[in-house]
């Protein structure tokens, strides 16, 4: 986590900006929930039990700050609360998401698909790719399953995939 904190704190340097304590207990609780896709308030609600001196308006301007920096992807799933997600160090592009529009749930896809297509806008188009993100709206596997436990007449023979 340290490295992380310290590579935010060079891309904030690099921009003018530094990491103020306040700063550094928002970049802290994303990184300790980086699997979620935590909103705003998720953010301050976290923040406020490691430093109660934080208001919310601190915690917005951070996430907006970061946001504007490219450490953080603020995105929406369609519920209208924006989310935001860690950029990842590892990776070029951003990872896509599997949303279920039943429970909510947002799975996250690790691998960039994207890249042939990429290339062949390249080719095809003289247009290079900076960046995108791919979102898929369905249903989970753990909906089709409770689904398919609560109607026992239900015979569908479709088995949800899964995606590693």
């Amino acid at each position: 986590m340290e490295a992380r904190i310290e590579q935010i704190k060079q891309q904030l340097q690099s921009q003018g900006y530094k990491l103020t304590p306040q700063r550094e207990a928002t970049v802290r609780v994303l990184l300790e929930n980086e699997a979620d896709h935590l909103s705003a308030e998720d953010v301050f609600m976290l923040v406020r039990d490691k430093a109660p001196e934080i208001g919310l308006a601190t915690v917005y301007r951070t996430l907006e700050l970061l946001s504007e920096l490219h450490v953080l992807e603020k995105m929406n799933f369609g519920d209208g609360v924006a989310r935001y997600d860690l950029r990842g160090d590892s990776s070029h592009h951003h990872h896509h998401h599997l949303i279920c529009v039943q429970c909510g749930s947002v799975d996250e896809i690790k691998d960039d698909w994207l890249t042939p297509l990429e290339e062949r806008l390249l080719i095809e188009f003289q247009f290079q790719v900076l960046d995108h993100r791919l979102d898929f709206q369905g249903i989970c596997s753990r909906c089709s399953n409770k689904a398919k436990q609560e109607d026992p007449s239900n015979h569908d023979s479709e088995k949800p995939s899964t995606v590693t």
